[in-house]
C-alpha cells in the first residue's frame, strides 16, 4: 500500500519543482546567443548585430530591462527588433528605458500582436491547434513605441523597405506586420532584394513559411524573425512541443537555411528564429529554453 501512495506523492513533488524551476528561475535566466552567418562578400570584414524579440515588457521587470540596457556594452554594429514588445499599458516606458542605450546604435524594427494587443489568459491547449482563434486584449499604446524609436533613428520596417549604411556597409532591408495575425503585405515591399547593397535583410516577426518562401525568392541573404518563444516549454530530447505558426518545430529557434521551393537556390537563405526575452504575463513559465538575446556576426562567405 505504501507504494501506491508514494507513487502520487512523488509526481506532485516533481511537478512542482518544475514548476518552480520554470517559472521563478528559467523564466529570468537572461542569456546571450552568439552564432556566426555567412553572408558578406568574400574578403569583408565583420559586421555585428544584436537580434531582439518578444520583450514582453511590463513596467516592473527590472531585472530584464536592465540587462537588455547592458548589452549596450557588446557594441553591435547594428540593432534589429522583430516586435512583440509590450505586455502591459504602462510598458512603454520601461522598455524604451531598455532600449535606450542601444537606440544610440543603427536599428530597425517590425512591429508585432502584442504592441499592438494587451495579452488576455487562453487555454494552452489551443496552442496544439494549428488553426486556433486568435484572441487579443485592448489596444496599447504602440505609437508611443513605434514613435520612441523612430525619433532615434531607427527603421520602422512594418511592411516597408529601408537602407542604412552601417561601418561603410550598405544594408538593404524589407519588413512586414505581423504574419500571424495576417497583417503582412509583401505586395508593398516585395521584388527583387537590392543586388548593389553589401547585405539584404528581411525582418518578419512570426516566421511564416509563406512570407519567408518570399523573401527568400526574392534573395534575401538574411532573415530575423521571432513569435515562437523558441518553443517556450521545450521536451529535453524532443524539443519544442509547439511552434505557434507554421514553422516546423525543428527550426523554431536560432540558425537555420531557408530554401523555398523551385527557385534554383538550393543552399537557401539563411533564417534566424529569435526564442525572445519574454513570456505572456499569463504563461510566466519557461523549460529548457530560457529567454535570450542573440548576437550575429556576419562573415564572408567562402571564396
Amino acid at each position: 500500500m505504501r507504494w501506491y501512495t508514494a507513487v502520487p506523492t512523488a509526481a506532485v513533488a516533481s511537478g512542482a519543482a518544475v514548476t518552480a524551476y520554470a517559472s521563478l528561475y528559467e523564466r529570468t535566466r537572461w542569456t546571450l546567443r552568439r552564432f556566426d552567418v555567412p553572408v558578406l562578400a568574400p574578403g569583408s570584414a565583420p559586421l555585428t548585430i544584436l537580434h531582439l524579440s518578444d520583450l514582453h515588457m511590463t513596467a516592473g521587470q527590472r531585472s530584464k530591462q536592465e540587462w537588455v540596457a547592458g548589452l549596450a556594452e557588446l557594441e553591435p554594429d547594428l540593432v534589429i527588433d522583430t516586435g512583440d514588445n509590450l505586455a502591459g499599458f504602462d510598458a512603454v516606458p520601461g522598455t524604451l528605458r531598455a532600449l535606450d542605450p542601444l537606440l544610440d546604435r543603427p536599428g530597425a524594427f517590425v512591429l508585432a500582436s502584442n504592441d499592438y494587443y494587451a495579452p488576455r489568459p487562453k487555454n494552452p491547449l489551443k496552442y496544439f491547434k494549428r488553426a486556433h482563434k486568435r484572441v487579443h486584449g485592448d489596444e496599447l499604446p504602440w505609437r508611443d513605441l513605434r514613435d520612441g524609436m523612430l525619433a532615434r533613428g531607427w527603421l520602422d520596417l512594418t511592411n516597408a523597405r529601408g537602407e542604412l549604411t552601417v561601418g561603410g556597409r550598405r544594408i538593404s532591408f524589407a519588413g512586414v506586420d505581423d504574419s500571424h495575425l495576417r497583417r503582412d503585405r509583401y505586395e508593398q515591399v516585395g521584388g527583387p532584394a537590392d543586388p548593389a547593397a553589401d547585405v539584404r535583410i528581411g525582418l518578419a516577426h512570426s516566421p511564416e513559411p509563406r512570407v519567408l518562401d518570399r523573401f527568400a525568392a526574392d534573395g534575401y541573404d538574411l532573415l530575423l524573425c521571432g513569435h515562437t518563444h523558441g518553443g517556450q516549454l521545450r521536451v529535453p530530447f524532443y524539443g519544442a512541443l509547439v511552434t505557434n505558426c507554421g514553422i516546423d518545430r525543428d527550426r523554431v529557434r536560432w540558425l537555420h537555411r531557408w530554401a523555398p521551393p523551385a527557385t534554383g537556390r538550393p543552399a537557401g537563405t539563411w533564417l534566424h528564429v529569435s526564442a525572445g526575452l519574454g513570456t505572456s504575463p499569463y504563461a510566466p513559465v519557461r523549460f529548457a529554453c530560457p529567454p535570450e538575446a542573440t548576437l550575429l556576426t556576419l562573415t564572408a562567405r567562402p571564396a
